[in-house]
């Protein structure tokens, strides 16, 4: 049996109405149980038989009708004074601040490496004679012995090509004029090919300063025919005066060779070098003998 005929126009509103007063029932029964939030309580259904027992309210209206603090208790707006805990961090295993540094590379400096040495020469120079002169000599003969000489070799002295005598593949000759050796000091020897494609090592020349006369020439006495004229001396060591004569000796070496009233000239007979004494006053600390004075050509006796 079909108990609503939906097809029928009025049975849908009835349906509709009655959901709709369904709906509002239970709102009703809704606000009058638990209330839609109003501060209000609101009577149960179920009533005490007891008067005095206060109806029954919500955890909502219980927070909600609790009382105010009081105006007069002011304790609640004083400041909060904030302790801290005395627990403290623990203390830090290693310093923050401390930071690894690598030990630092020793670099051991590399040695540099060795210097090649030099091929040797293809000619041999093994000597020069004499190899020892004095300065302000005269010319003089050069031998060279080595090895492995050419006639066209040549010996260089100082880095000039000298005139060369070829005499055998370990001798060669030369002559080393006055000018090469005027003044002291070395000189460098060597013998080579003109194009320097063959050469040999070099070898040195000392050339030393000659002796000197160790003497100052102080006066002169010219007799009247001026033939032999004799020259004042003082030696420098013990400061004596010496009176000499053209070709008289001076230490063994130095002959006189020359008397004028402005020099007096020592030649070296050992080394054939002159020596020139410019006359001056000399040392007259030693002794008190001054120069003597020369005669002169007419003297009057008469008083």
């Amino acid at each position: 049996m079909q108990l609503v005929d939906t097809n029928r126009p009025g049975e849908k509103k009835k349906m509709i109405l009655a959901a709709v007063l369904g709906l509002g029932a239970i709102l009703v029964l809704w606000w009058a149980l638990f209330g839609f939030g109003s501060s209000t309580p609101r009577p149960t259904s179920r009533a005490s038989a007891n008067n005095s027992t206060p109806p029954r309210n919500t955890s909502s209206t219980q927070r909600q009708s609790a009382p105010a603090p009081a105006v007069q208790d002011l304790a609640y707006l004083a400041p909060i004074e904030y302790v801290p805990s005395s627990y403290s961090a623990p203390e830090a295993k290693r310093n923050i601040f401390a930071y690894y540094e690598p030990p630092k590379q020793v670099v051991v400096d590399k040695p540099p490496p060795p210097t090649p040495e030099p091929s040797p020469p293809p000619i041999l120079l093994a000597s020069v004679s004499p190899s020892n002169v004095y300065a302000r000599t005269s010319d003089f003969k050069l031998e060279a012995a080595g090895d492995k000489f050419t006639p066209a070799m040549r010996i260089f002295v100082d880095g000039r090509e000298l005139p060369t005598t070829y005499k055998s593949p370990q001798q060669l000759s030369t002559t080393i004029s006055a000018a090469l050796i005027a003044a002291p000091g070395t000189r460098s020897v060597i013998v080579r090919t003109p194009d320097n494609s063959l050469y040999s090592n070099p070898l040195p020349i000392q050339v030393a300063a000659p002796p000197v006369p160790n003497y100052n020439y102080v006066g002169i006495i010219s007799p009247n025919n001026r033939v032999t004229d004799t020259a004042i001396v003082q030696d420098k060591n013990n400061k004596n005066l010496l009176t000499v004569y053209r070709g008289d000796i001076l230490s063994g070496r130095f002959r006189v060779t020359s008397i004028s009233e402005r020099e007096l000239v020592l030649t070296d007979t050992s080394l054939k070098i002159k020596h020139t004494l410019t006359m001056s006053e000399g040392d007259k600390s030693g002794n008190p003998l001054m120069r003597p004075t020369p005669r002169v050509d007419s003297e009057d006796d008469e008083p």
